[in-house]
């Protein structure tokens, strides 16, 4: 006679498994929130529609388009990375969401790598939705491929760890705030929509070491320019990506 008796095999489900699951959840928050859309899709996109089609500032020699595409794509970088970021992790952080999560299986690391996956597939779609519109506006980039994919990954590394430290350290309320000052302030000086060129010389060797800066530079000096490898934007982004992944490590607190 079969034994049809069944034993119950508590345990978690596998760790690649709870990574993929908050990945997605993550994924659909973020893009049903119509706020978070204004900020990393609609408002690059305009800006680049805009200043690409009317003359509003001057950006110098060759075609508006191959100048405004790198600095909207540092943009969008931004957005996701850090003040998304900041925002979301902000309030998850004061509802207690961060809390509950940390009492279910998947630990903390796991709840990290599935912040960062999703943080890359947003930018991935902008960078997307960019080009085309880049592409439809008669942008024709330059340069290597892996390049701009190491700037980019620099500048999400950067970005995401003072997204992280903000969201770990202040009320909900004051990253609201924060992040979006920060926004507009690196938006207006960072050199993404018109040249650091418009600057003193000392105010604008100020402004080149900002991460939107050296991001919007490489980016240009890369798609625009043809040049092979912008050593000192990568430098500028390596070193803000270590100071603020180091501060969010140290000081980010999850309740």
């Amino acid at each position: 006679m079969t034994d049809l008796t069944f034993s119950p095999s508590p345990g978690a489900a596998p760790r690649s498994r709870m990574i993929r699951a908050q990945t997605a959840y993550e994924l659909r928050t973020l893009l049903r929130n119509g706020e978070q859309l204004l900020l990393i899709l609609i408002i690059p996109v305009a800006l680049l529609l805009l200043f690409s089609s009317a003359p509003l500032l001057d950006l110098g020699a060759g075609r508006r388009v191959d100048f405004l595409t790198p600095g909207v794509l540092a943009l969008a970088v931004m957005s996701t990375a850090f003040t998304g970021q900041a925002i979301g992790t902000g309030f998850e952080r004061r509802y207690g969401v961060l809390k509950r999560l940390g009492a279910t299986p998947l630990p903390r690391s796991g709840l990290i790598i599935a912040k960062t996956l999703t943080v890359l597939a947003v930018e991935v779609l902008q960078a997307l939705v960019i080009c085309v519109v880049a592409a439809a506006l008669g942008w024709s980039p330059h340069g290597n491929p892996g390049t701009v994919i190491l700037l980019l990954l620099l500048g999400t590394a950067a970005f995401s760890g003072f997204g992280l430290l903000m969201a770990g350290t202040l009320r909900a309320e004051a990253t609201l705030a924060a992040a979006n000052l920060v926004y507009i302030l690196l938006l207006a000086l960072g050199g993404v929509i018109f040249p650091l060129t418009k600057f003193s010389g000392g105010v604008r060797s100020v402004l080149e070491l900002l991460p939107i800066s050296a991001l919007a530079d490489g980016l240009r000096q890369v798609l625009q320019h043809g040049a092979g490898f912008p050593a000192r934007d990568l430098v500028i982004l390596a070193v803000w990506a270590v100071l603020g992944l180091a501060l969010a490590a140290r000081f980010f607190s999850w309740e």
